[in-house]
């Protein structure tokens, strides 16, 4: 199974457009790297990608990554594993309609928000939209066995009502039938669980929601699990050594941007990783 991080950074991308904190504007002279929001693309036999999430600049992401060019009448994108709907989870979705034949996994709720789009992919270019959360699972081309787990988490704000279900949020647990080996995927994570210790025990990596290092920063409480602290992911995966573990979703007040910060040291002590954009590794 070959891995790459098409993007690390949490919505709006690293620097925020209109953020001029101390972190935004060391990104904009170049003294931090510059981040793309959230997604990342996952193979089997090198040949069908699929996608983990579609944000906004995914143009700008699949043009950076080369395993992912098209050939002169092909994609090798297949399609895309939604993990909620949020807007920079979803809206790249709209750069991929020119594209068809892509099938798109999701939750029931996610497909039901995300209706209207659907129908105007669907005139543009038909796609194929599938519940990601069928009894068993689904097996992807190339190989990959994929189940999906609900975790707590909210309807995004633009869906009337906010209705809730439990199912807004999924993670992603997929499997190479050719080796066996196992990455679990959960950017948007609000609170460790007996769920996660079970799926992260059967993981040789564990790509993680690692939005807020604190949870006294801005927008942290009750929506993305914090890193550091007792009740923190940190001290959750220490329980699970044999796991490759690495974060991604980071927030523009998150210190794990600064590789130099006393909380990228932190991290790192324990084995855990913080990895650029573009990072493709092999299970």
């Amino acid at each position: 199974m070959r891995v790459v991080l098409l993007g690390t950074a949490a919505a709006g991308g690293f620097p925020r457009w209109n953020c001029a904190c101390v972190r935004c504007d060391a990104a904009r002279d170049g003294k931090l790297p510059v981040r793309g929001p959230e997604c990342a693309a996952v193979t089997g036999n090198s040949r069908d990608w699929w996608l983990l999430n579609a944000p906004p600049d995914i143009r700008a992401q699949l043009t950076a990554a080369s395993a992912l060019w098209p050939g002169p009448r092909h994609t090798p994108v297949r399609g895309v594993l939604l993990t909620d709907a949020e807007t920079d989870h979803v809206a790249g979705l709209a750069v991929l309609g020119a594209a068809a034949g892509l099938k798109t996994y999701a939750a029931p709720p996610v497909l039901a928000a995300l209706a209207p789009a659907r129908a105007g992919l669907d005139r543009h270019a038909p796609w194929e939209w599938a519940d990601s959360l069928t009894e068993g699972g689904f097996v992807l081309a190339g190989g990959l066995v994929v189940t999906a787990h609900p975790v707590p988490g909210k309807a995004p704000a633009y869906v009337p009502g906010r209705p809730s279900d439990r199912r807004w949020v999924t993670v992603y647990r997929i499997e190479d039938l050719a080796t066996g080996r196992v990455l679990v995927y959960a950017p948007r994570v609000g609170a460790w669980s007996s769920l996660l210790d079970d799926l992260v025990a059967t993981a040789d990596c564990v790509v993680l929601d690692g939005t807020h290092f604190a949870a006294e920063e801005p927008g942290a409480a009750g929506r993305h699990l914090p890193v550091s602290g007792p009740a923190g992911s940190l001290a959750a995966l220490a329980r699970h050594p044999r796991a490759r573990r690495i974060y991604t979703h980071l927030a523009d007040s998150n210190p794990l941007l600064d590789p130099a910060s006393a909380a990228r040291a932190q991290v790192s002590e324990t084995g855990a990783e913080v990895l650029p954009d573009g990072t493709e590794f092999a299970l």
